[in-house]
């Protein structure tokens, strides 16, 4: 699509320009729920569970991405553009064609957040809570040296989640980011 053949030319403007400043970070505008469109276009059409991380290394190892708006909601960006009268200049290219499959999950995650409210944020929560010993990518858990040890694996501790007041698993491991994830329930 356009899209994706825009985003390539941007980022490539934007690299090349942040070596000419000898700019090592480089920020983008993605947010939460890029994020978890994103993912589920991998996942639909690419056959990969995969999305776009908080922060990351560029594949030449010469800058790191971030993503400061990884955590907010689309919807709350749009509500403070509007109190701030950011100017918003419309794009007839990217993400406004028609038939995008983009589009497509975008409106399949609003149906969601509306039929089954939570739905998203669970989505979004799983994304930093994965188990990779009950996925099946032999290259992240080596699935062929399992020997039973005789002892029970260790218990993941228990939080109670902000959202819904209930006492949850959270995972084993925390992770460490930007910000806060909105819910560590599992």
């Amino acid at each position: 699509t356009m899209c994706s053949l825009c985003s390539r030319l941007r980022r490539g403007i934007l690299y090349r320009v942040a070596s000419e400043l000898g700019a090592t970070r480089i920020a983008l505008g993605h947010h939460r729920d890029d994020i978890l469109a994103t993912f589920f276009l991998n996942l639909f059409y690419g056959g990969k569970l995969k999305s776009m991380p908080p922060n990351l290394v560029s594949d030449d190892g010469r800058h790191v991405v971030i993503r400061p708006l990884a955590y907010v909601h689309e919807s709350d960006l749009i509500d403070y553009a509007a109190w701030r009268e950011f100017p918003i200049i419309p794009c007839n290219l990217c993400g406004s064609q028609e038939h995008l499959k983009r589009r497509e999950v975008g409106e399949m995650l609003r149906q969601w957040d509306r039929r089954y409210p939570g739905r998203t944020e669970h989505i979004f929560s799983a994304l930093g809570s994965v188990a990779p010993s009950h996925l099946l990518d032999r290259n992240l858990f080596n699935f062929l040296s399992l020997t039973p040890s005789g002892t029970p694996a260790p218990a993941s501790p228990a939080r109670t989640c902000m959202r819904s007041r209930e006492t949850v698993k959270l995972r084993a491991t925390p992770v460490t980011s930007l910000a806060p994830s909105p819910c560590r329930c599992i």
